[in-house]
């Protein structure tokens, strides 16, 4: 079982995060942030991951480092669970509508943690939750987990909406990168023999 856990400690959270690639999309999230918990349950069932993540955090300040050190702790714990990567495909894109929102997200499992992001939001804040945050989210997840993430919004009036997308986008997308390729099982999809860093 690919499977990681990660315990992140600091003056602002305390995380506890278990992730299983093999998973079936069952996720238990205690965040202290209702919507980022949403968010979590999404990219869990439609990744088809097992996620479990508990974190206390300041969020009497506000969510902003619960959400960052959420996406350190799941990018270290991908990092972690995909070991050397062999025999992954590697590349994983997906075109997700959700109502009027539709967003494009593509990843490789490149060994480089590289987010690009188009994906402005129309209003800052779903219910207490900073918009902006999803952003900051990914780029803590890609730099940990050393992925390429694109993430591009093609249409979209409502945050909540546009936010959704991107979760389960990433999921779908994430869930398609890590599935073993029985063509090449033994292999890791790279010509330079690592994806710790190369092409």
């Amino acid at each position: 079982m690919r499977t990681a856990t990660i315990s992140r400690k600091t003056a602002e959270t305390d995380i506890d995060l278990t992730l299983n690639l093999d998973g079936t999309g069952e996720a238990t999230t205690t965040t202290g942030c209702g919507f980022l918990d949403h968010m979590l349950t999404l990219f869990a069932r439609h990744g088809r991951f097992n996620l479990t993540v508990r974190c206390n955090g300041d969020t009497g300040v506000d969510d902003h480092h619960t959400v960052e050190d959420i996406g350190i702790a799941l990018g270290q714990a991908l990092r972690q669970a995909l070991g050397d990567m062999r025999g992954v495909t590697r590349y994983g894109d997906v075109l997700l509508p959700m109502d009027e929102s539709l967003a494009l997200v593509a990843l490789d499992l490149s060994g480089r943690g590289t987010l690009i992001w188009s994906a402005d939001m129309p209003t800052p804040k779903v219910g207490t939750f900073d918009t902006e945050l999803g952003k900051e989210f990914f780029l803590a997840l890609t730099r940990e987990a050393k992925i390429t993430l694109h993430v591009h919004l093609l249409t979209g009036e409502n945050s909540h909406h546009i936010l959704e997308a991107i979760f389960k986008g990433f999921g779908r997308a994430l869930r398609k990168a890590v599935a073993i390729d029985p063509a090449c099982a033994n292999e890791i999809p790279s010509t330079k023999g690592t994806l710790g860093g190369g092409a």
